[in-house]
């Protein structure tokens, strides 16, 4: 998923993807330049305040006009870096943001299976990686621009004020960046080492919270402890080594910056004893000297701040710049627009589809006719769920195609068709149904209670749910349906299929939370929909619903040959990084597990 990128100090992909964080780059220059012009202007008024009274013995009054004015670019200079600091704040915000929506828009469109392999990393680069562009915004890119504005213009200021001054700063000044270029090297290897150990760290975490109902049946869920010990370990050792480089680079770049300081100074000092060169210019070159190495040293400092950041955008990049399987919005590609799904017929032509050295499905040939029943059977991880969810474009066939051919007209390659228009047409009704927070009525896709919901309730036994809860049709559900049980969650996707205004349903095994007097619910609701005139493509295995289709499917999967291997990669693609524990587990037939769990059930 990630390639090796050298960390650059502005990408100008962020630009691409971040675009609501563009203002406030932009602001953030417009603000540095006007900082650096009050850095130069500050330094300027105390050589001019100074020089009189040290010199000359001016009274203070003499110069009062340079110390007001002095006072009011004070003011201005932190009024201008508190609204750098802001704006950039917003900035990170804004790109955090967006690079998240195309995280996800990306993951999306480079479907399940994509998912299903990078799944964990991808979380935890979208919650805690992420967050660390923070200060990649706050801290470095301020510091960045102003070392292109300050620098310049305080060396120019002090090339004009003692041309000798300045180009001994002139010559000193590359030194800083061949040693954060140096330096940059080993901080890109250390931030990317620990971004690896966040995402592994955050990806066994998950596989382990989803494995740990097994854990505690089989007693034991304290088995992981000593491996998750390491791996937080790992990611400690790795942090504190990303810091160990930031100390150490720190060190080095403020002793080159002292040191360049101080050449200007001693120079400047030697020659004000020998009056070569005036107070006043020899008081602003030494307070602008400093200004010339500050920002390009904060720029070494404040990098190890924000590498984190950057390795974790350029892992977003590498996902989000991955060749889409089927991308939702093809720009700049003529769609076509979907047939009449009532009088299409899908054909499948040798479709096969790779998975983990296997196809499955393999070379499947077969008709889903319009207004018909149709089931797809076979043994389990033949590739039944694969083929709907080509079906339904979310995966892109290794080899052979989807076809679609309505009754009056020529074939249609799904992967020329617009996706969301083609959705449009579709109920897709999973094993596990999508439910958003809200009353049992919108969940239904209505604004109120009407007799086509009703009656549609009756005939899937969603009614008697119902009238179980104390609020009826207005209880209000959680995220993912919390407040029903899967069963119930079950009932109320059919009973939506029923009144949506679509002509093809896919159902992914509707038996599968219920139990066999509710298979005449099932069958109520398939023979309902047949009626309505709507095609229905059923992943089945109880020969109850494969007695009630108009045509069986049969899908099988078939192990992938040498030369299959070598001529597609992708039936190699295995999930990133370790995804299971080294654990003793007990046999299922150890004596001592079986008595103890007898003993506890007794």
């Amino acid at each position: 998923m990630r390639h090796n990128r050298g960390v650059r100090p502005f990408d100008p992909r962020l630009l691409s993807y971040a675009r609501s964080a563009r203002g406030a780059i932009l602001a953030t220059a417009a603000l540095g330049t006007l900082i650096a012009v009050s850095v130069i202007a500050q330094a300027l008024l105390i050589s001019f305040a100074l020089s009189p009274i040290i010199e000359d013995h001016q009274p203070l009054h003499t110069v009062l006009p340079f110390i007001i004015a002095l006072a009011l670019v004070v003011c201005v200079r932190g009024i201008l870096t508190a609204a750098r600091e802001s704006v950039a704040q917003h900035g990170a915000d804004h790109a955090i943001r967006d690079l998240r929506r195309e995280v996800l828009i990306a993951s999306e469109e480079l479907g399940p299976r994509w998912r299903a392999l990078h799944a964990t990393q991808t979380a935890t680069l979208l919650t805690r990686g992420l967050d660390d562009l923070g200060p990649y915004f706050v801290k470095f890119l301020p510091q960045l621009v102003l070392s292109c504005t300050a620098t310049p213009l305080a060396l120019a200021v002090m090339l004009y004020l003692d041309p000798w001054s300045g180009l001994i700063a002139a010559l000193v000044v590359p030194l800083i960046p061949i040693f954060m270029i140096l330096i940059g090297r080993f901080t890109q290897e250390s931030s990317t080492a620990k971004l690896h150990a966040m995402e592994q760290l955050g990806a066994q975490l998950l596989d382990l919270m989803a494995g740990l109902p097994t854990l505690r049946g089989l007693g034991r869920q304290e088995a992981p402890r000593a491996h998750l010990k390491k791996l937080g370990e790992d990611n400690t050792r790795t942090t504190m080594a990303t810091l160990r480089v930031a100390f150490l680079s720190g060190a080095v770049l403020e002793f080159l910056a002292t040191i360049s300081v101080a050449l200007v100074a001693v120079e400047v000092g030697m020659r004000l004893v020998y009056g070569n060169i005036s107070l006043a210019a020899g008081l602003a070159v030494i307070m602008l000297a400093p200004e010339v190495f500050e920002p390009l040293r904060q720029v070494g400092a404040q990098f190890h701040a924000s590498a984190n950041g950057v390795a974790a955008a350029n892992a977003a990049f590498d996902i989000i710049e991955l060749p889409r399987t089927h991308p939702l919005h093809k720009q700049g590609e003529k769609t076509q627009g979907v047939p009449t799904v009532a009088t299409t017929t899908i054909t499948l032509e040798d479709l096969s589809v790779a998975a983990r050295r296997t196809w499955a499905p393999a070379q499947l040939n077969a008709s889903i006719e319009a207004g018909k029943i149709t089931v797809l059977a076979g043994r389990s991880g033949a590739g039944k769920t694969t083929t709907i969810l080509t079906i339904l474009g979310l995966l892109k066939p290794t080899k052979g195609r989807v076809l679609l051919t309505p009754a009056q007209g020529t074939p249609v390659d799904l992967v020329d068709i617009d996706l969301m228009d083609w959705w449009s047409h579709i109920s897709w009704v999973p094993q596990n149904p999508t439910m958003i927070p809200g009353s049992i009525v919108e969940n239904c896709s209505r604004s109120a209670l009407d007799d086509d919901l009703l009656n549609a309730a009756r005939q899937s036994g969603f009614d008697r749910v119902v009238a179980q809860l104390s609020q009826g049709w207005q209880t209000r559900i959680g995220v993912g349906g919390a407040g029903l049980s899967l069963g119930q969650r079950q009932r109320l996707a059919l009973t939506r299929a029923l009144v949506d205004d679509t002509d093809l349903v896919v159902l992914d095994e509707p038996t599968a939370h219920l139990d066999a007097v509710s298979q005449e619910d099932i069958t109520r609701v398939l023979t309902a929909l047949k009626a309505q005139g709507k095609t229905v493509l059923i992943i089945a295995h109880r020969s109850a619903l494969i007695t009630l289709a108009d045509r069986v499917i049969t899908v099988e999967s078939r192990h992938a040959s040498a030369e299959d291997l070598k001529e597609y990669p992708l039936l190699n693609e295995l999930p990133e990084g370790p995804r299971s524990f080294d654990l003793d587990l007990p046999e299922l037939l150890d004596d001592a597990l079986v008595n103890h769990t007898l003993g506890r059930t007794k």
